[in-house]
């Protein structure tokens, strides 16, 4: 263990940006504010570069749609995956958002069912929507780590490297800012990959199968310096139940890419 004498410690920004009475504003809620209007950017772009498989005009719809998949299925997801005894004692915690927990992965099967339906609502492809969902998520990624990290939630374990913080609620020993490590390789790693791709590949799935193949694999190296979820702990083979997740993520991705490209070699034999 580290001690506390050894590193700086983390410095506090406040969780609250502005407090109107009983009323606050608070950066968490900023930063999925800005992930939403830079994902609206991306998806309205790629739809223009496109011409499809939608009207740029729908640009608004599709993202709201991906956004009450989000919702949904971050809270559902982290119900069921990480603390799904505690709320089975207490059910109506459920709608209790405030008090926290949110789960990406559950995030992202929300998007996909959601996705999926407006896909089949407007007779469009899912896999080309697929596609520019994938390449507008990296951004909005990269901005909740961010805001983790100013609300000090999420840090990693003990380290005596000279960037370790001590986090207001992680005890008096200098952790990884696993947050910040998320954050660059979630955001401008993974979208800068996927966006040199948009313009080099025309078969649909590719950014969809790079982006869990990617998102897995970052999300699943940084677990290893990232403090477990204690009601959890390590849940198989000294792997968090992130890791295994994102496990699911790979095999998933690598599967689908994969599928298309096969289906594209098919398609240039037949030509």
């Amino acid at each position: 263990m580290v001690s506390s004498m050894d590193h700086g410690a983390y410095s506090l920004i406040d969780p609250v940006l502005i407090r109107i009475g009983p009323l606050a504003v608070r950066w968490y809620g900023i930063m999925y504010l800005c992930g939403f209007l830079c994902g609206y950017w991306v998806i309205k772009s790629e739809l223009r570069r496109r011409n499809g498989p939608v009207p740029v005009s729908e640009a608004g719809d599709f993202l709201f749609y991906l956004i009450a998949g989000l919702l949904i299925g971050a809270r559902l997801g982290y119900v069921l995956f990480y603390n799904l005894p505690s709320y089975v004692e207490a059910p109506w915690e459920v709608l209790a958002i405030w008090h926290g927990g949110m789960s990406f992965h559950g995030g992202l099967l929300g998007m996909i069912i959601s996705g999926g339906w407006y896909a089949r609502r407007k007779n469009a492809s899912f896999i080309e929507l697929a596609d520019i969902g994938a390449l507008s998520a990296p951004i909005g990624l990269m901005l909740g780590r961010i805001g983790n990290f100013i609300n000090g939630e999420l840090y990693g374990r003990a380290t005596s490297l000279p960037w370790g913080m001590i986090f207001p609620n992680g005890g008096s020993v200098s952790r990884h800012p696993s947050q910040l490590y998320e954050a660059i390789l979630e955001g401008p790693v993974l979208f800068g990959i996927l966006w040199c791709l948009r313009k080099r590949t025309s078969t649909n799935g590719v950014l969809l199968g790079v982006f869990l193949v990617g998102y897995g694999a970052c999300r699943f190296c940084v677990e290893f310096v990232r403090e477990p979820d204690p009601q959890l702990g390590f849940v198989f083979l000294s792997l968090t139940m992130g890791q295994i997740l994102c496990a699911c993520m790979i095999v998933a991705g690598a599967g689908l890419l994969f599928h298309f490209m096969e289906v594209r070699c098919c398609r240039g034999q037949e030509k």
